[in-house]
C-alpha cells in the first residue's frame, strides 16, 4: 500500500517529463506560421480590405515594395549616378537570386534638389520569413562609399518590424524565468523549490505552445509575433502564480499533518477550485477577444485561453506529484516541521490589523488615490502608432522612410489606391487630388503612366493612385485618408479607398469598436464565473467594480507616464484593449485567491473576522504572485518594439497596483465593512456556521 501512494505522482511525473521533448519539437515550428500584416487580420467588410480584392483585377501580380534610396548632402552627380546603376542591378540580381523578384525595378529617380536617387524594386508577398534574409542582402548590395544608402518602404519596414521578432523563442523566454527565478529565490529562500515552480511553468509553456501550432498548422487560429509573445508571457506567469498558491497552501498543511499525503490531499481541496476558478476567469475573458473584428486579436483569444489551461493543468498535476515525492525535503533548509510555528508573515497580521481596526480611513484613503490616479485616464492617446515609430532602436528601414521624406512626396512607395466607376473616375481624381495631404493622383494604365494614357478599366472600375504628402504609416496620413474618403463620399459614393494607410486606418476604427464590445463583455463574464464561485451577487460586484477603478487608475497613471516620462509619440486602441482584459481577468484572480479563503473563514468566524484572517494567511503568496506576474509581463520590453513596451508597462504596474491597493486595503476594508451581508443571497449572509472546527492560522 505505501509503495502505490507514491507510484501515481511518480507515473504523473514521468509522463509530463516523457512528453517535454516531442511537445518541444512541435512548439518550435510556431514561429514560422507567424502571420503580422496588417491586412491579412482586417475583416472583409473593412473598405481597405474590398480594395485589396478588387485590385488583384488590375495588378494580378501582388507586391511589397522595396525602396532603394541613396542620399548625398553635397549632390549626386554623374559618376556617382553611374556607380548608384550598377548598384540597382546588384540588387536586382540578388532578388532574382533569392527568387524574390515580382517584377522589373523601376529606372532610377533622382530628387528636384539633386541630392537622393530612388528606385522601386517588387519583391514577392510570398517572402514570410525569408523576407528578412533578403532585405538584408539588398541592403549590403546597394551600398555605396561616400553616400547614404536605405532599402525602405513597406519591405524595408516591415523586415525590421519582423526581425524584433527573431528573439521571441530565446531572449523574451530566458528573460521571464530569469527574473522568476530570482524572486522565487528571495521569497522561498531555497534552492530547490523555485526549481520545482519554474519546471511547471516551463513545462505548461512548452506543452502549450505545441497546442497552438496545431491550431495554427489546421487554420483553427491565426498567430503572430505580438500573441506568441504575449501569451507565452502569460502561461509562464500563470503557472507560477498557481504554483505559488498549491506551494503555500502544501506548506501551512504540512505543519498541521504528520502524513504528507494528507496534507496534499488538503491542500489540493482547498486549492483546486481557486486555481480552477482563476484560470477559468482567464480563459473565458480572454476568448472574449474572438468578438474582436481584428484577426490579431481574435488569434490572441485561443492561444492565450490554451495557455492558461496548460498553467492550470501543470500546477495541480506535475507540480503536486513533484511535491509529494520530496515532501518536506522540496522546501530545504526550512522545512515545514509537524506542529511546528509559521516564522514568516507577521507583516500582512499587521496589515489585516490595521484594515480590521480603521477599515473606513483605511478604504477612503486607498479609494481616493485611485480615483486621483483615474482622473487622468482620459488623456491617454490612443490614435495608432505609425509602424516606423513602433519599432525602438536602429532600423534602417525608419532612417530611409526619414530620407526619402527629405527629398520626395514620402508616400510614394506606397500609394493610396482609389477604386472607383469609370463614368466618374475624373471627377473623383480631381476631388482626391484637392484633398488636404494628397500630393498627387495619377490612374493605373496598362503600360507606363505616360501623361494622357486612358487608365485600365477592369469590370466598369477604375484605379487610381495618390501619392501622400507625409509618411504613409504615420498619423497625418492616417487622418489624410480618413478626410479623403469624407471627401470622396460626397463625389462618388461608390468611390473606395484602400491601400497600406487604409489598412492603418480601418484597423485602428476596428480597434476603437472592439473596446465598445468587449470590456462590457469581459465584465459580464467575469462576474457570472465570481457568482458561480462565490455564490453572492454582492461580493462579486463589489470586485468587479474595485478591479476597474484599478484599471483606470493604470491607464491614468500610464497616460502621464508615456507622454511626459518616456514621450512616446501615443498609443493604440488594440493595446488599450488587450491590457484591459488581462488586468481584469488576472487582476480578478487574486480577489479570487483571498475571497475563496475569506469564504471558507467566514463559515467559521463571521466576515469581519474571516476576511481579516485571509488576508493575513494569503498575504505573502499573493504578493509573491503579483510581483511574479509583473515582473514577467515586464520582460516583453526587452523586446524593441513600442507597443510591446506600453503593454508591459500597463499590465504590470496594474498587476501592482491591484496586488498591494486594491486586493490588500480596498476590498478587505469594503468586506470589512458590508459584513456578512457581502455573501447575499446565500446562507453565509446570515452568519457563521460553524460546521467546521477550529483550525490554527497559519500565515505564509
Amino acid at each position: 500500500m505505501p509503495r502505490a501512494r507514491w507510484l501515481l505522482p511518480l507515473v504523473v511525473l514521468l509522463l509530463w517529463l516523457g512528453a517535454a521533448g516531442p511537445l518541444n519539437g512541435l512548439g518550435a515550428k510556431l514561429t514560422g506560421l507567424q502571420e503580422n500584416d496588417v491586412a491579412s487580420f482586417l475583416p472583409d467588410s473593412a473598405e481597405s480590405t474590398r480594395v485589396q480584392e478588387l485590385q488583384s483585377g488590375f495588378q494580378p501580380v501582388e507586391s511589397i515594395p522595396a525602396v532603394l534610396l541613396w542620399e548625398d548632402p553635397d549632390g549626386i552627380d554623374d559618376a556617382a549616378l553611374a556607380d548608384i546603376g550598377e548598384r540597382l542591378e546588384d540588387a536586382t540580381a540578388v532578388a532574382e537570386d533569392a527568387d524574390a523578384l515580382a517584377g522589373p525595378a523601376t529606372p532610377l529617380i533622382p530628387s528636384e534638389d539633386g541630392e537622393a536617387v530612388q528606385a522601386f524594386l517588387p519583391l514577392s508577398p510570398d517572402l514570410s520569413d525569408d523576407l528578412l534574409p533578403v532585405v538584408d542582402d539588398l541592403r549590403a548590395a546597394v551600398e555605396i562609399d561616400g553616400t547614404d544608402s536605405f532599402v525602405t518602404g513597406p519591405a524595408g519596414i516591415f523586415a525590421d518590424f519582423s526581425s524584433a521578432f527573431e528573439g521571441i523563442d530565446g531572449l523574451l523566454i530566458l528573460a521571464a524565468f530569469g527574473v522568476v527565478l530570482v524572486i522565487l529565490l528571495v521569497v522561498y529562500r531555497s534552492p530547490l523549490l523555485p526549481l520545482l515552480v519554474i519546471a511547471t511553468a516551463g513545462l505548461a509553456l512548452t506543452a502549450a505552445t505545441a497546442v497552438a501550432y496545431l491550431l495554427a498548422d489546421g487554420g483553427v487560429i491565426t498567430v503572430n509575433g505580438q500573441s506568441q509573445g504575449i501569451a507565452a508571457i502569460l502561461v509562464v506567469g500563470a503557472a507560477t502564480d498557481y504554483g505559488l498558491l498549491l506551494v503555500a497552501r502544501f506548506r501551512e498543511e504540512l505543519r498541521l499533518e504528520e502524513s504528507k499525503y494528507t496534507a496534499m490531499r488538503i491542500a489540493l481541496r482547498q486549492s483546486w477550485e481557486p486555481i480552477v476558478a482563476s484560470g477559468a476567469t482567464v480563459v473565458l475573458g480572454v476568448l472574449c477577444l474572438l468578438l474582436s473584428d481584428l484577426g490579431s486579436n481574435r488569434g490572441l483569444g485561443p492561444i492565450s485561453a490554451v495557455s492558461v489551461t496548460l498553467a492550470v493543468l501543470a500546477a495541480l498535476t506535475f507540480l503536486p506529484a513533484a511535491l509529494l515525492l520530496l515532501g518536506r525535503a522540496a522546501f530545504w533548509p526550512f522545512r515545514p516541521q509537524f506542529g511546528s510555528e509559521p516564522k514568516a508573515g507577521r507583516g500582512w497580521e499587521g496589515v489585516a490589523a490595521l484594515v480590521g481596526r480603521r477599515p473606513r480611513r483605511v478604504l477612503a484613503g486607498s479609494l481616493a488615490v485611485l480615483f486621483a490616479a483615474a482622473v487622468f485616464a482620459p488623456g491617454y492617446e490612443a490614435d495608432g502608432i505609425p509602424i516606423s515609430d513602433a519599432i525602438q532602436g536602429e532600423s534602417d528601414g525608419v532612417a530611409g522612410q526619414e530620407a526619402l521624406g527629405r527629398h520626395f512626396d514620402a508616400g510614394t512607395a506606397s500609394p493610396t489606391i482609389i477604386i472607383t466607376p469609370q463614368e466618374t473616375w475624373e471627377e473623383v481624381a480631381g476631388t482626391a487630388a484637392a484633398t488636404e495631404g494628397i500630393a498627387s493622383v495619377v490612374p493605373f494604365t496598362a503600360g507606363p503612366p505616360l501623361p494622357g494614357a486612358e487608365p485600365l478599366v477592369v469590370d466598369g472600375r477604375v484605379r487610381l493612385d495618390a501619392t501622400l504628402a507625409v509618411a504613409p504609416d504615420s498619423t497625418a496620413a492616417v487622418e489624410a485618408v480618413q478626410d479623403l474618403r469624407t471627401t470622396l463620399d460626397d463625389a462618388d459614393p461608390e468611390a473606395i479607398v484602400g491601400g497600406e494607410t487604409a489598412s492603418n486606418l480601418d484597423a485602428r476604427d476596428s480597434g476603437a469598436r472592439d473596446l465598445r464590445v468587449i470590456v462590457p463583455s469581459v465584465l459580464v463574464v467575469i462576474l457570472i464565473v465570481l457568482a458561480l464561485l462565490l455564490r453572492s451577487l454582492v461580493a462579486p460586484v463589489l470586485l468587479v467594480a474595485t478591479v476597474v477603478l484599478s484599471v483606470g487608475a493604470t491607464v491614468g497613471v500610464a497616460a502621464l507616464v508615456f507622454e511626459n516620462v518616456f514621450g512616446f509619440p501615443g498609443s493604440d486602441p488594440a493595446i488599450l484593449l488587450i491590457a484591459f482584459v488581462f488586468l481584469v481577468a488576472l487582476g480578478i484572480d487574486y480577489n479570487i485567491f483571498l475571497m475563496t479563503r475569506a469564504r471558507e473563514e467566514s463559515a467559521r468566524h463571521g466576515t469581519r473576522k474571516g476576511v481579516l484572517r485571509a488576508l493575513a494567511v494569503t498575504g505573502g503568496v499573493i504578493t509573491s504572485a503579483g510581483m511574479v506576474l509583473a515582473a514577467t509581463f515586464g520582460a516583453l520590453s526587452v523586446l524593441p518594439l513600442l507597443f510591446l513596451a506600453q503593454m508591459a508597462f500597463l499590465v504590470g504596474f496594474g498587476v501592482l497596483l491591484d496586488t498591494f491597493v486594491v486586493r490588500s486595503l480596498v476590498v478587505p476594508a469594503a468586506v470589512a465593512i458590508i459584513g456578512d451581508r457581502v455573501w447575499w443571497p446565500s446562507r453565509l449572509a446570515e452568519g457563521p456556521t460553524a460546521a467546521e472546527p477550529e483550525r490554527e492560522l497559519q500565515t505564509v
